[in-house]
């Protein structure tokens, strides 16, 4: 019996190499026995929508697209309440999470891998509200990639998110911020904070220090605190870089639960998409919430 599978795709992602791939893409798919319908997203947060609404009906979803198409419909599967495995089929100019899960660019492998039987078990971060896959941050940089024009994203790849964030630096805006978790409370101020599941970020590895799993039921947290002079911002780019192995000017710890209070609106982005603009929000773990195919 064929199992009902729906192949949702983002045609403007990356340099939309999934329109000269989607025939090879659905031969593959249905020589895994699966009956395929096909789904064109046609605006943001459309994907969402499909798969909230529409999960139960499918033995299985794959996407094809950059991160924010993975994180669409991960939240729609996960608004939805029905447990569906996920095919990720990687199309986009960063694919951190693809990276991370060790899934091949290469389109036609990455089908084999999304329409094969092999699964895994992968913790979701929940956002208030909403969802995502891999990283929920704010401050500076994060304006870059949803901000940055595709088509901009599309001819320079990293070095479109680099061009754009070079602009901020010339006035870097920081938030004041209490900070709870795991019975710890601080109060400080951060030009930077990121949530992530993560091996890297913006497509640059090592960011994140410490030994990283996708599915220990733990987030790595880094907040940036706000330099008071070029000496501290040195100091900060040589941690992250891995220069510097420790530094005050950064918070890095691991947790299940966080929250962040602040006395303005401040702006984030999930998984490279607008999150909207919170004063408190509280993330959370799902342990193992998303069950997404591997090699």
């Amino acid at each position: 019996m064929e199992k009902k599978l729906l192949f949702i795709y983002n045609p403007h992602s990356g340099k939309g190499t999934i329109k000269q791939n989607l025939s090879d893409i659905m031969d593959c798919l249905i020589k895994a026995n699966f009956e395929v319908t096909i789904y064109a997203t046609q605006a943001q947060g459309d994907a969402v929508v499909k798969c909230r609404d529409e999960a139960q009906h499918y033995d299985r979803i794959v996407c094809s697209g950059g991160d924010g198409t993975l994180d669409e419909v991960v939240t729609g599967v996960m608004e939805s309440g029905h447990h569906v495995p996920i095919g990720y089929i990687p199309a986009g100019s960063t694919n951190d999470f693809g990276n991370s899960l060790g899934i091949n660019k290469e389109m036609l492998s990455a089908a084999k891998i999304a329409a094969g039987e092999h699964s895994f078990l992968c913790d979701v971060g929940q956002f208030g509200d909403d969802y995502f896959v891999y990283v929920a941050a704010f401050g500076i940089f994060t304006e870059v990639s949803y901000a940055t024009d595709q088509n901009l994203k599309n001819m320079l790849g990293h070095a479109a998110y680099i061009l754009e964030g070079v602009k901020q630096l010339w006035d870097i805006p920081s938030f004041r911020m209490l900070v709870e978790h795991d019975g710890n409370i601080f109060y400080d101020e951060f030009i930077y904070g990121m949530v992530t599941n993560t091996m890297s970020v913006g497509g640059f590895k090592g960011i994140i220090p410490g030994n990283i799993e996708l599915n220990d039921g733990l987030f790595e947290v880094t907040l940036i605190r706000t330099p008071k002079n070029p000496i501290e911002l040195n100091e900060i780019l040589a941690f992250l870089t891995g220069i510097a192995k420790e530094t005050d000017l950064v918070y890095s710890f691991k947790t299940n639960q966080l929250k962040l209070t602040s006395n303005e609106k401040v702006a984030w982005t999930l998984d490279g998409e607008y999150g909207g603009e919170q004063e408190c929000v509280l993330i959370k773990n799902i342990h193992e919430g998303m069950e997404i195919m591997v090699e």
